[in-house]
């Protein structure tokens, strides 16, 4: 599954298929700098850069 991560938050949030950038389902990144965010699998984001999901994209992920 394709994630768009925050580098500057280094949270991974859902992307939003078929969009022509890095929407999100929560659209939290939408007021984001594109030079902050990458399209990266959500899979590697949480194993190379130990991201944390976003509470509003993802399922059972408790809020801070």
């Amino acid at each position: 599954m394709d994630g768009v991560l925050n580098e500057t938050t280094n949270e991974i949030h859902k992307y939003e298929a078929g969009s022509s950038d890095f929407r999100t389902h929560c659209g939290a990144t939408s007021h984001v700098s594109h030079d902050e965010l990458r399209l990266i699998s959500v899979e590697r984001a949480i194993s190379d850069s130990s991201a944390t999901k976003c509470a509003r994209c993802f399922e059972n992920v408790p809020e801070y």
